[in-house]
């Protein structure tokens, strides 16, 4: 059995689970701590909710909301098409749980698993990265906004 490769981390962000909730739905936030296409629609996203980009070496990735549980849970399923072997749909995914701490919200980010997929590390690596700085710019939005 390979190891699971799923990055976890967390933050403490001084703001209601509400204002983190618009930061991790609303595309004009979105934009900031993730990538978006140019032409992604403003509505907020919710279940079914799909974020499509072409690989630059072909096929494309696409992340779909499977779960908007509004100020508690926001689940993205991940999928590239050029995977070797295809996970089941929330196998490979960003997850993101708010727990309400006296009007201050935990903030905590699951990402992957990655063991499921060919070069499985070079994801988990990127996700770290990705997990550190998102973190902090969702931090940032949701205290100032």
């Amino acid at each position: 059995m390979t190891e699971e490769l799923t990055v976890r981390d967390e933050i403490l962000i001084n703001a209601a689970p509400s204002k983190v909730w618009e930061v991790l739905v609303k595309p004009k936030y979105v934009a900031q701590w993730d990538e978006l296409p140019e032409d992604y629609p403003s509505d907020a996203m919710t279940e079914g909710s799909k974020v499509v980009w072409e690989n630059p070496n072909g096929g494309e990735t696409v992340t779909t909301v499977i779960k908007a549980e509004k100020e508690k849970e926001f689940i993205m399923a991940l999928y590239i098409s050029n995977w070797e072997v295809k996970p089941a749909e929330g196998d490979v995914a960003y997850r993101f749980r708010l727990e309400d701490q006296d009007g201050k919200t935990l903030l905590k980010l699951e990402i992957g698993d990655f063991s499921l997929v060919k070069d499985g590390q070079k994801y988990y690596d990127a996700s770290v990265e990705f997990a550190t700085e998102a973190k902090e710019t969702i931090k940032e939005l949701a205290e100032n906004q």
